[in-house]
């Protein structure tokens, strides 16, 4: 479910139009990684901003001050260490993100609070898993008890369609003996 949707779109009108910031002569040599860098040398050309050269990083091309630090799906991030933090949340507008130094049985109770308050979590991460495992085995048993019915109808299907053949093989006899 994605909210503020008006905003998201603002943003990435924005977005669309920004230049990709690069470092200089970072598509010239290897050992230079394009992640962004200012530019600080006498001469050069970026930091004198010439025509031609790629643009420098400035405070025009920032995103509406309404979409910042909006998560994609258009839910503000709020950062959690433990269930008590909860209490302050409104699940319409805030999702939330479990700090990573939080345990398996603090996350666990994270979880559980979240569900009951229906509140989104960004990274719910391997607590899940041990629930998966459980639902897991319940569809392997219903899987296996689906099966069995399904022979059961193959079985029952079967017996109709030799109930069917010798109907079919009787009136074929009486259109024979009656033409």
């Amino acid at each position: 479910m994605v909210i503020n949707k008006d905003l998201l779109q603002a943003r990435k009108k924005i977005s669309d139009k920004r230049p990709k910031f690069v470092r200089q002569e970072s598509w010239r040599y290897d050992r230079l990684s394009p992640s962004w860098r200012k530019p600080r040398g006498k001469d050069n050309k970026m930091r004198l901003q010439v025509s031609g050269v790629p643009r420098l990083v400035k405070i025009g091309y920032r995103g509406p001050r309404s979409a910042r630090g909006l998560h994609p799906s258009g839910y503000s991030e709020v950062m959690v260490f433990n269930p008590n933090n909860l209490s302050l949340i409104d699940p319409s507008k805030v999702a939330i993100r479990i700090g990573h130094t939080v345990g398996r049985r603090k996350r666990e109770a994270i979880l559980a609070e979240a569900s009951k308050m229906k509140i989104k979590v960004l990274n719910p991460g391997r607590a899940i898993t041990d629930k998966t495992e459980e639902e897991l085995e319940k569809t392997e048993e219903e899987l296996e008890k689906t099966e069995e019915e399904l022979e059961k109808t193959e079985e029952e299907l079967e017996k109709t369609e030799e109930e069917l053949e010798k109907k079919q093989e009787g009136q074929n006899k009486t259109k024979k003996e009656n033409p």
